[in-house]
């Protein structure tokens, strides 16, 4: 029987009910890049760069963090497929009174946004794209997240077998050409797809998103060790390609089933890092810390937890790592791959 695809709307952050926990912050000097976060003003729901700070300041030692795709500031005249360059201009501009106000954090010290790789003009809007981030501009998302129980919540919803498509492959392998890396946001029933597409594309340097995506819902729900056993074999398979990084985070989500936001209280950061262990362990064994960054998916994440929790849980995680590990996980691989200088 076909199966009956669902919605799963991301639960809004609740300041109040956050309150309701707070922690010591553990390892406060440990300095941190956030390679993934959003910025966005939506009917509703307002992230910008006040409240970013006031994240990033809540006890971590956040040096620069980059930003993520997610369908903001478009332009709403023009050529349709240069629209998402709007985004850029958006961000460049938050970023840039970030600069002029100080601080100890470099905002959006590189900015993904969008391009629909499928277009046989793909290289303009690339060009485009760098031209209007100011120098900031890193790579491209192209969602890919499909699923036919899961109704997607994304700003861009993709066809069923997006990375398959010729002409999608085609505008990956223009990214290297413009020194553009790829950001992969699949769920883990993907996981394979991808690892065909990362070694036809060899040179593309590709990072997974949110551990990609075990999901916990619909089909998937009370079936967590089957799927943790399928995408840690899938995850070791994508391990084999040099060019593919993964982001640790993310997994605060609704589609990944750990529920956190449906409690009386928020999670401790012992709690996620309890939770979270066994994708982390895997992800930092198959990859190695220097082709891993710990993520927080932020704000969607903040549905489920506070920032500053959320990065004890990290630090939690990587208790047991050296601290050439920790340097890698934490700040050294997101530098290195966003080529921030940090």
């Amino acid at each position: 029987m076909p199966v009956e695809a669902r919605a799963y709307p991301r639960p809004l952050p609740n300041p109040e009910w956050l309150g309701k926990l707070s922690e010591e912050i553990l390892e406060p000097d440990l300095p941190i890049v956030d390679p993934h976060h959003h910025l966005w003003d939506h009917p509703g729901s307002r992230y910008l760069l006040d409240d970013i700070l006031a994240d990033v300041n809540s006890g971590h030692n956040i040096v620069a963090t980059v930003f993520i795709q997610c369908g903001s500031g478009y332009r709403t005249s023009g050529p349709e497929e240069m629209r998402p360059i709007g985004e850029s201009e958006f961000v460049r501009a938050i970023a840039e009174e970030a600069d002029r106000r100080g601080g100890k954090t470099k905002i959006c010290a590189g900015i993904v946004s969008f391009a629909d790789l499928r277009l046989p003009n793909v290289d303009a809007v690339l060009e485009g794209q760098i031209a209007a981030a100011g120098g900031r501009f890193r790579g491209i998302r192209h969602i890919a997240a499909n699923d036919p129980a899961i109704i997607g919540a994304s700003s861009y919803v993709p066809p069923a077998g997006l990375m398959d498509d010729p002409n999608f492959r085609r505008g990956l392998k223009r990214l290297p050409e413009h020194n553009l890396t790829f950001e992969a946001w699949i769920y883990h029933p993907q996981i394979k797809t991808l690892t065909a597409v990362a070694r036809d594309c060899p040179e593309v340097k590709i990072v997974l998103n949110h551990f990609g995506g075990p999901l916990g819902v619909g089909p998937y729900e009370g079936k967590r060790d089957e799927v943790f056993r399928t995408w840690c074999a899938d995850i070791r398979e994508l391990s084999s390609c040099p060019n593919v990084h993964v982001k640790l985070g993310g997994l605060a989500m609704f589609v990944n089933g750990f529920n956190f936001h449906a409690e009386p209280l928020p999670p401790s950061s012992g709690e996620m890092a309890q939770a979270w262990r066994p994708y982390v362990d895997a992800c930092i064994k198959s990859f190695g810390a220097n082709r891993c960054m710990f993520e927080s998916n932020f704000p969607v994440d903040k549905g489920a937890c506070s920032y500053s929790v959320l990065f004890n849980a990290f630090k939690r995680l990587a208790s047991g790592a050296s601290a050439s590990e920790k340097s890698y996980l934490f700040a050294g691989t997101a530098s290195r791959f966003y080529r921030l200088g940090i």
